[in-house]
């Protein structure tokens, strides 16, 4: 659960100049802002560097604040501006912004919808296919280790393989083209 932001006494103290709220005030500021820096920020060190320069800016500025309750925005207004001139200048040094997005929540669920498919598709597979597929496509032990193992010539082998690809194929309704 997400801590709460500083509570207005807390930040009135701080404008006078009370160094022990301001310190609190930091503290309690940070993780709001660096998480928003995370995600507004082209790289994580870049947002490092702008959660970091808000602080600063926050130790610095406090008493400029007009209002308590303005205190989530003014920072958040930090470190998008620090976030966007940290992306001017490398548009402006022609560097490549880094690809740091991962996968979204709707990409991670379907990922783990789509091996769980994947996972029951081979379940269901005969227990003579189902450890021909794992231990050649999934452990990814070479075909003569897996026949000799199983007891198999490399030709059965193969043939189990074959009818268990097709089968978790089948399985999948994989179209034509991605067989």
């Amino acid at each position: 659960m997400a801590e709460p932001w500083p509570a207005d006494q807390l930040v009135l103290a701080a404008q006078r100049g009370d160094e022990a709220s301001i310190a609190v005030l930091v503290s309690g500021a940070y993780p709001h802002v660096r998480r928003f820096a995370f995600s507004l920020c082209a790289s994580s060190q870049d947002a490092e560097d702008a959660a970091q320069e808000a602080m600063i800016v926050l130790f610095r500025k406090i008493g400029t604040l007009r209002a308590t309750a303005a205190l989530a925005s003014w920072m958040f207004r930090i470190v998008r501006n620090e976030c966007l001139s940290r992306a001017r200048a490398l548009v402006q040094r022609d560097e490549p912004i880094p690809d740091t997005a991962g996968p979204s929540a709707e990409d991670d669920v379907l990922s783990r919808l789509e091996v769980e498919r994947l996972s029951a598709a081979i379940a269901s597979l005969p227990d003579d296919q189902r450890g021909v597929l794992i231990m050649r496509d999934i452990q990814g032990l070479p075909g003569k280790t897996v026949a000799k193992s199983l007891g198999l010539s490399t030709a059965a082998m193969k043939s189990r393989l074959h009818r268990a690809r097709a089968a978790v194929r089948a399985c999948l309704d994989l179209p034509e083209e991605a067989r």
